[in-house]
């Protein structure tokens, strides 16, 4: 008995059932289906059907598809596969896969070709593109201030890191976000997620705000900036910002804490990760204070971030109790608290905005410079400056339908 392969592509105005009636011409042939794939544009159809059928039957099942596509009001062609193309395409299955995620308050198609001309220029074949985040109103633009689509692509990049330094380079002349990540099971089963907080998870930085209460706000922050930069050592800059503080009474922190500005997207993303069952850490070099008010709000597991000496009169005293919390401090925690939950570091996230997290984007299976510092950009392998701290969840694959929140923010 022969074989052969025929690729059936219906194209048309969707339905409910339509894929069920195809279906049941072919089973009726025992057809044997070797690959199918759908999308649906504005209720346009777009399914292809790879199928392996006796020969003796093929001109039946063509003919019957052909009156049931008609009956449907839907188009449908044919195309003969031989079996040496087939073997051919089929090996390439097994070729490395990855997934790039695009991420921009809109996309435009002058974004979406640039980033697609870079796959192209690296030898890899784009599978399937869908969309993460709701559909977008034109009515009520407002609405919706996100847009996300994914990639999946297929093949080794000609240069991996020539790759990632041009999607590095789009980002910041096209302002939107890149991750491109190996497709594998621990992206798929991220289970730690390593936050820094000044500047991340509150969108202040929490010294400045001691600093300012104490009358040295211009002395302290000019030394956070310079730090952030990479411009000086975080230790050093750490004593010398918190010997300023000398004097200052321990009972603003608490109005200080109540106050705090938090990050766009960062309820909405807690909320999601805590559902999931994900482990979440705070990791620091700002003030565990904070760090437990942040705690209790959001229900986070651990918080490692540096104590403020208190003097006996509830005043500070401008030290600090224990190890500094700098850069090689987080990337050992994150090592640490992986280790304690049985996580391995390849199921990791760090997120953090400064050159202090470098040591922790690094060490993490997944590194997310958020609104970072050129230099924390130019070193990360993934970047999210143009939408809130929920912009994480689509780098992790999650739907914005799959979470109940279909065109929400």
């Amino acid at each position: 008995m022969a074989y052969e392969q025929i690729l059936v592509r219906i194209t048309g105005k969707d339905r409910i059932g339509l894929t069920a009636s195809i279906m049941a011409i072919l089973a009726k042939y025992d057809a044997q289906i070797l690959d199918m794939g759908q999308a649906d544009i504005h209720s346009t159809l777009s399914l292809g059907i790879l199928m392996r059928i006796d020969d003796q039957h093929s001109g039946q099942v063509m003919k019957e598809l052909l009156f049931k596509t008609t009956e449907l009001g839907v188009q449908i062609g044919f195309e003969a596969v031989q079996d040496d193309e087939y073997e051919e395409w089929a090996g390439r299955q097994g070729r490395k896969r990855f997934i790039l995620t695009i991420i921009g308050r809109s996309l435009s198609a002058r974004q979406i070709e640039a980033a697609a001309r870079v796959v192209a220029d690296q030898g890899l074949d784009i599978d399937s593109i869908k969309r993460l985040t709701g559909r977008q109103s034109i009515a009520h633009p407002e609405r919706n201030t996100r847009a996300c689509i994914e990639f999946s692509l297929r093949g080794v990049p000609k240069d991996k890191e020539a790759m990632q330094a041009c999607l590095m380079q789009l980002s910041t002349d096209m302002g939107i976000d890149f991750s491109l990540q190996r497709d594998d099971m621990y992206r798929r089963m991220r289970r730690l997620i390593c936050f820094d907080m000044d500047s991340t998870l509150i969108q202040t930085e929490c010294i400045d705000e001691l600093a300012e209460r104490a009358g040295v706000g211009a002395e302290v922050k000019a030394i956070t900036e310079s730090a952030m930069r990479g411009e000086i050592d975080f230790r050093e800059s750490f004593t010398r910002r918190v010997a300023l503080l000398k004097g200052l009474d321990v009972s603003v922190m608490q109005d200080i804490a109540e106050h705090l500005p938090i990050t766009e997207g960062t309820d909405r993303l807690m909320s999601v990760l805590k559902t999931c069952g994900y482990k979440i850490a705070i990791l620091s070099g700002g003030f565990t204070y904070f760090g437990e008010y942040l705690r209790r709000r959001y229900g986070i597991d651990y918080v490692y971030a540096n104590e403020l000496e208190v003097g006996e009169d509830g005043k500070l005293t401008g030290r600090y109790v224990g190890e500094i919390v700098d850069g090689r401090r987080k990337a050992d925690l994150l090592k640490l608290i992986a280790q304690t939950e049985h996580v391995n570091l390849a199921q990791t996230i760090a997120v953090g905005d400064g050159a202090n997290d470098l040591p922790m984007l690094a060490e993490a299976g997944l590194g997310i410079a958020f609104h970072a510092k050129p230099r924390v950009v130019a070193n990360a392998r993934q970047s999210l400056s143009t939408i809130g701290l929920d912009g994480v969840l689509y780098f992790l694959g999650f739907k914005d339908s799959n979470l109940g929140e279909q065109g929400k923010m």
